[in-house]
């Protein structure tokens, strides 16, 4: 039951940042010319990427900045700081520059195969997913928490595609009320994992009295 609450706690908030449903309009709007199939397949490398990426900072991110000296506090404080401002974006249903930027979609856009860039990174492994990774990966206590984390990854990468093949095969146009609902809510747990990360840093660092 320990390791289950562990999954849930890392599990919901990574597939919350890493929000597949507001990243499907972008997916279509840059692949306008591409064939449901051409677009499953992009979809597919793309969250393979997104996983590998994430994988690869969890397993290595603690290790860098040991070389940097930055400490683990530090980086969960400022990690919690691009969780809030991911969050902000998410609780006006708006997709901010922290995700994306204009050139990197209008780049997207004129590229044949954008399962890369810019969907695997950044639309998917943003800053926000790749440090939310790095902490929980931090936090796990003992082989079976660890083994969790990179489970959750898997999952949320097998989720994400689940999300982009739902969309692209069964539904014929993408609802923006429901889109718009569905970001605020995941800003909301943004928003929560964000203050999570700060006080868990802050508290670690001897500033605060852990709660």
């Amino acid at each position: 039951m320990d390791l289950l609450r562990f999954a849930l706690l890392t599990g919901v908030p990574l597939f919350a940042i890493i929000n597949p449903v507001a990243a499907v309009p972008v997916f279509l709007a840059i692949t306008p010319t591409d064939s449901t199939d051409d677009r499953l397949r992009m979809a597919l490398r793309g969250c393979l990427v997104c996983g590998g990426i994430l994988v690869v900072f969890a397993a290595l991110g603690t290790h860098i900045f040991k070389v940097f000296g930055i400490s683990m506090p530090s980086f969960r404080v400022a990690g919690g700081l691009i969780l809030l401002l991911m969050a902000l974006d998410s609780l006006q249903a708006e997709r901010g520059k922290m995700k994306e930027t204009e050139e990197e979609l209008r780049e997207g856009a004129a590229k044949d195969d954008v399962s890369v860039t810019p969907l695997g990174v950044p639309l998917l492994a943003g800053p926000g997913a790749i440090s939310t990774v790095i902490v929980y990966e931090s936090q796990a206590q003992g082989l079976g928490q660890t083994a969790v984390v990179y489970g959750v990854i898997a999952a949320v990468t097998v989720l994400s595609y689940a999300v982009f093949w739902a969309f692209l095969k069964g539904a014929r146009r993408v609802n923006p009320l429901m889109m718009n609902i569905v970001t605020r809510l995941m800003g909301l747990l943004l928003a929560a994992t964000g203050v999570e990360f700060i006080l868990g840093g802050l508290a670690a660092a001897g500033v605060i009295k852990s709660l």
